[in-house]
């Protein structure tokens, strides 16, 4: 059996990412108690169900802190247990209450949603360590539906490289692992005929390709996860987030998670480009 537990903070899109999965033939159930996941998932294999996905957080109140062995347990007896938390910036939350007019769920008289959404952070800190973190703040529900198929169809006897570029002047990820910072490289944005275009097409390739600091950053942060990625994988991670930033997310990092996905070709890669359209 498989399951797939979404937490995170309210407001991240927690519902978007079990809609997705419900389209992808998951047997779904909104704010289920976490002490109560071991009898559920019995009930579930008796009735014949294989992939199941259950929302897990602050609305199940006490029992979230049985939520650590809760999840030892039911791998120990070989489910196939994984934990996508997700979160975005408080700002970012704010905005998406005042626009929905929706309630925070611990919103009460005299607490603000500002208050309301540090409680909250604090409730979960103990369950964003049990999984995989992905920040929404910048992200529309298609790409989020999208990443979170990606990550469920992932092989998850193996480590997953995720490589994913974003722009300084949209945030920096909250969910990477590794962050470096490409903008100290020649940037294509100055010339008009390149401006429009993305790390992805040949011309900023081919611009790239005249400067031999690009291949020196590239080579370097390859060497440094070459290395390092032993020691994630003896943790037994699902997921290792590298992100590379530049000032827009449209030309230097795009060419340099794409050049590494190269690299790491023998590995299982996950690409994002955060702050790319989809056709793009």
């Amino acid at each position: 059996m498989r399951l797939i537990l979404i937490s995170g903070l309210s407001g991240s899109g927690k519902s978007v990412a079990l809609r997705a999965l419900e389209d992808s033939g998951f047997y779904c159930v909104d704010n289920l108690p976490a002490n109560m996941l071991p009898e559920a998932m019995a009930m579930y294999e008796e009735f014949g169900y294989s992939d199941i996905a259950i929302s897990v957080d602050t609305r199940s109140g006490p029992s979230l802190g049985a939520l650590p062995q809760v999840v030892t347990q039911l791998r120990g007896q070989g489910i196939d247990v994984r934990l996508l938390f997700l979160e975005a910036k408080p700002a970012t939350l704010v905005k998406r209450f005042s626009e929905t007019r929706r309630r925070h769920p611990l919103a009460g008289s005299g607490i603000t949603v500002e208050e309301s959404i540090q409680v909250e952070q604090e409730m979960l800190g103990g369950v964003q360590e049990l999984g995989t973190r992905i920040d929404t703040s910048e992200l529309s529900a298609n790409a989020l539906r999208s990443w979170i198929r990606e990550l469920v169809d992932a092989d998850s006897s193996r480590l997953t490289l995720i490589f994913q570029s974003f722009g300084f002047k949209h945030g920096v990820p909250q969910d990477a692992d590794f962050v470096f910072d490409a903008r100290c490289l020649p940037n294509p944005y100055y010339d008009p005929l390149l401006r429009p275009l993305t790390g992805r097409d040949q011309p900023i390739v081919d611009f790239f390709a005249k400067h031999a600091e690009v291949a020196d950053m590239i080579n370097d942060i390859q060497s440094l996860v070459a290395k390092w990625l032993p020691c994630y994988s003896k943790e037994n991670r699902s997921y290792l987030t590298v992100a590379v930033g530049c000032t827009g997310g449209q030309h230097r990092s795009v060419f340099i998670i794409e050049s590494l996905a190269r690299a790491f070709a023998d590995q299982q890669v996950l690409v994002r480009h955060r702050q790319l359209h989809p056709d793009h």
